[in-house]
């Protein structure tokens, strides 16, 4: 079976549960596995944008973990919702200090005028994550209306900004390499900032943190 699913098929609620269950485990996967790729590439290439890319992804792996948790107790939903609070604002926190860090580092390289080095692997990364990041997100929003879940819906609305931030760190890596515009990674990073300081301020409200009907 396709991990995005068919959207046509008529699916009772526990095959729904499911399909939210592989949703998650890939986006883990996925998370982690960028985080290491985009960190080293970062730190290989002095980029900024590179490296607050992946930091960003290890702290959405968190929180990912902590929603695939969350789709696993169907038992005892109250205590899943207020571990899930707790983890959302922890992440929401770690967003904020990530951003921080982004901003000083951008700011740094411009004023020392240090030149990053061109990062294939990085060009690459971003690229396949701003083909597989809108898909990721439409099949959780799929699986969200199915259960009701407001948690679900938030989080295919982090995957979307996972997508903008893709976009974001490409255009900053492809001018560097095409162009030798070296000003355009911490500029890229630069324009991370915000976008990471919205996804650390929806995960501190809790937006999208109850679940009606339940998440599992």
């Amino acid at each position: 079976m396709s991990i995005l699913g068919n959207p046509a098929a008529p699916l009772p609620r526990h095959e729904w549960i499911l399909r939210g269950r592989r949703l998650e485990r890939f986006t883990l996967g996925w998370n982690l596995a960028e985080a290491l790729v985009a960190i080293a590439a970062g730190l290989l290439a002095g980029s900024t944008a590179l490296l607050g890319f992946g930091l960003d992804s290890l702290i959405e792996s968190f929180s990912g973990a902590a929603l695939l948790w969350r789709l696993h107790q169907e038992q005892d939903a109250q205590r899943s919702e207020q571990a899930e609070r707790r983890a959302l604002h922890l992440v929401g926190y770690s967003l904020f200090a990530l951003a921080a860090y982004v901003l000083a580092e951008a700011l740094h390289t411009l004023i020392a005028r240090a030149r990053p080095e061109h990062s294939l692997p990085g060009i690459i990364l971003a690229a396949v994550s701003l083909l597989v990041m809108p898909l990721l997100a439409s099949a959780k929003r799929r699986v969200a209306a199915a259960l009701s879940s407001d948690a679900l819906r938030a989080d295919s609305r982090q995957t979307d900004l996972c997508a903008w931030l893709s976009a974001v760190l490409l255009t900053g890596l492809l001018l560097n390499w095409l162009l030798g515009w070296w000003w355009a990674d911490p500029v890229a990073a630069l324009a991370m900032t915000p976008i990471i300081v919205r996804e650390g301020l929806s995960a501190v409200r809790n937006r999208g943190c109850g679940c009606h009907g339940g998440c599992a």
